[in-house]
């Protein structure tokens, strides 16, 4: 009995459609991990490298770098940004230190080389605050505020680009700084000096404009090397600090920022 299971079974894998279909299977799995192989060592199939920092470098610079690391890049945006390199990476997608895989395409916003150009307002006659909102919606930045002798106090008197008067509707590059000539009532000439300790810069520096006051100085340590740096820098200290008692209008405030927020020590105080 156990003779006949065995020649059963001899039989059945002897049979010309068992032994094709065994050998079809044998082939698909042959093959099958052939083209794993062969992805693994051509195309680095499955490996993962990490997505270099573009920002700052110019076009050729960050060319070079991705094709060193396996990957591409390709420009798909710019905007304007005074305090940067002209042609300068601003941003990248996705973000350095992230996973990839090889080929990827790594998207890039540069520097313009050239600025856009508005036309000036005429403020002459808006309160200092709406000046700062209707130079920012042009793309431009408020400077200096200068106090003059007047009745009427933040209200501005003359706008001024370069030490030079600028006049209305005149083109101007998107980013420039227009420092104001506002009034001073010496009965309304008092403000306050805001906490701006632990807050970004361009925060920082706005609420100190808030306040009818000018920035000094704004001392960056060594470790902020570009502009996207700075814009991630936090105040640690302020000159004069934080007061219940006033100060006069337009007197001069300095910052002092970093990228860490840790408490200082008495010492570095």
């Amino acid at each position: 009995m156990a003779e006949n299971t065995e020649k059963e079974k001899k039989g059945f894998f002897q049979h010309w459609i068992v032994k094709n279909l065994l050998g079809a299977i044998v082939f698909i799995l042959l093959l099958v991990l052939a083209a794993n192989i062969l992805l693994g060592v051509v195309t680095r199939h499955n490996r993962e490298i990490l997505v270099p920092d573009f920002s700052n470098l110019s076009l050729e610079e960050a060319q070079r770098e991705a094709a060193n690391a396996g990957i591409r890049v390709d420009v798909t945006d710019s905007i304007f940004v005074r305090r940067m390199e002209r042609g300068a990476v601003y941003s990248q997608n996705p973000k350095a230190g992230s996973k990839v895989k090889q080929g990827r395409r790594i998207l890039l916003t540069i520097n313009a080389m050239n600025a856009k150009k508005v036309g000036m307002p005429n403020l002459v006659g808006y309160s200092m605050r709406q000046a700062k909102a209707e130079l920012l919606s042009k793309g431009l930045a408020l400077g200096r505020l200068i106090y003059v002798s007047d009745m009427a106090t933040n209200n501005v008197l003359r706008q001024i680009h370069r030490n030079h008067e600028i006049r209305p509707g005149r083109q101007i590059e998107t980013g420039s700084e227009i420092d104001l000539v506002v009034g001073l009532n010496p009965e309304d000439n008092l403000t306050y000096v805001p906490d701006v300790n632990g807050m970004k810069y361009l925060r920082a520096v706005d609420a100190i404009q808030d306040n009818s006051l000018n920035i000094s100085r704004l001392q960056f340590d060594s470790n902020i090397r570009t502009y996207s740096d700075s814009l991630n820098a936090v105040v640690y200290r302020q000159s004069p600090g934080a007061s219940k008692a006033p100060i006069i209008i337009g007197s001069d405030v300095s910052l002092y920022l970093r990228l860490e927020t840790e408490v200082l020590t008495e010492e570095e105080l």
